[in-house]
């Protein structure tokens, strides 16, 4: 009874904090003022696994698997298997096209007590597309795509404590260099952080906790023309806890809670001209009402998005996505999954129900999400998301004679 009792309590908690996290914004929806951050490759934002997928897209200070690449790949360095492999397909605006869809793929090897090295691919795929001309004329088929090579170093600094590394290459070809277009071209790099406990005590249970930091995508600007600005790829902040308790030795409970900021400029509120539009000074530049210049460097661009919201404090915070997930293991086989995830109306106004399940065989793993739909249309809404693990261990492991 008390272990049924623990499970209701934490299946209640994770709907309820998605309530109320985005019931005020429901009750003020009339006097919202939309002020969207865009940023280039916003596909390096996607979660590409079905686990954390599930969890409401919550993973930095998730106990380590195969996909850690994406959400903190620090988290590398505790995990319990040699040799491993994911991988994984997201459909992609399913209920409007057929073609569209994430493809992932990672691998991961320890090569010492404290080391492990992996690397993982990215493929995005925005289907078949016909060019024509401004007569009509058909100019062929063409197929966009970006895609994203990453490798990743991860080394425990002690038993409890990890840093992750992770170099990425990104290619964005979206026209074939129709009307003077190029490809995008951009590196860059993660640098991350992962904590985790022993074993303790937390009242009648043992229990492990977890926090995970991840600064993701640290780069160049990107540009898909030779005159006209580049564009920030998503550099991003993610950070948060993870408590993970043992409620006999079959049932297991994982509660997860991730932040995530942006941290690119926020976009400026322009002066108006009088006639509807943007004022501009003696050489032709746009005159700023509120908020900071957002043509500047890498450097001023992530320490000053703490700080350039035109809307000042109040503005930051709503900057804030939140997730919050939570995991149910019996006997290390099976799962159940559900999650929340939180973007505020201005900026963007994200906010989906997940839900999943897990499967653990001898050798592979199977998980399964899926986007609960809502108002806000999800490009992930009512699709099934599916990844693959393999644990390569067991292969060596001599056969019971």
């Amino acid at each position: 009874m008390k272990i049924k009792n623990i499970i209701s309590f934490c299946v209640v908690f994770v709907f309820t904090i998605g309530i109320s996290i985005g019931q005020n914004q429901f009750d003020r929806a009339q006097d919202v003022q939309l002020n969207t951050i865009t940023t280039a490759v916003p596909f390096l934002q996607i979660t590409p696994d079905s686990r954390s997928g599930a969890m409401g897209d919550a993973g930095v200070a998730l106990s380590p698997d195969a996909n850690s690449i994406h959400n903190n790949p620090s988290k590398l360095a505790f995990i319990e298997n040699d040799f491993g492999a994911s991988m994984s397909y997201s459909p992609w605006l399913r209920n409007l096209v057929p073609d569209i869809n994430l493809a992932y793929v990672s691998i991961f090897k320890r090569i010492d007590a404290r080391s492990t090295v992996a690397a993982s691919l990215r493929y995005f795929s925005l289907g078949k597309i016909a060019f024509t001309g401004n007569d009509g004329q058909s100019l062929g088929d063409f197929n966009p795509n970006e895609f994203a090579l990453d490798g990743t170093y991860a080394s425990k600094l002690s038993d409890n404590f990890s840093v992750g590394v992770t170099a990425r290459f990104i290619y964005s070809n979206l026209t074939q260099g129709q009307s003077e277009s190029k490809a995008g071209i951009a590196g860059a790099a993660d640098v991350s952080a992962y904590y985790q406990s022993e074993r303790f005590r937390l009242g009648d249970y043992k229990a492990i906790f977890r926090a995970g930091l991840n600064v993701s995508n640290i780069g160049s600007k990107i540009s898909y023309t030779e005159s006209a600005l580049s564009d920030f790829i998503p550099m991003n902040l993610r950070l948060g806890p993870s408590l993970t308790v043992d409620l006999d030795d079959y049932n297991q409970l994982t509660f997860l809670f991730d932040v995530n900021k942006l941290l690119v400029p926020t976009p400026p509120v322009y002066q108006d001209d009088g006639s509807g539009g943007i004022a501009r000074d003696s050489e032709g530049n746009p005159i700023i009402a509120a908020g900071e210049d957002p043509d500047r460097g890498i450097a001023s661009a992530i320490f000053g998005s703490f700080s350039d919201a035109p809307g000042g404090s109040e503005e930051e915070l709503k900057e804030l996505n939140y997730s919050v997930g939570l995991e149910y293991w019996y006997d290390q086989q099976f799962a159940v999954r559900m999650g929340y995830f939180y973007e505020d109306e201005s900026k963007g106004d994200r906010q989906f129900f997940t839900v999943g399940l897990g499967l653990k065989l001898n050798v592979l793993g199977i998980d399964l999400a899926y986007l609960v739909g809502n108002k806000q249309r999800n490009p992930l809404a009512n699709t099934v998301r599916l990844t693959l693990t393999a644990n390569f261990d067991d292969l060596k492991k001599p056969k019971a004679e």
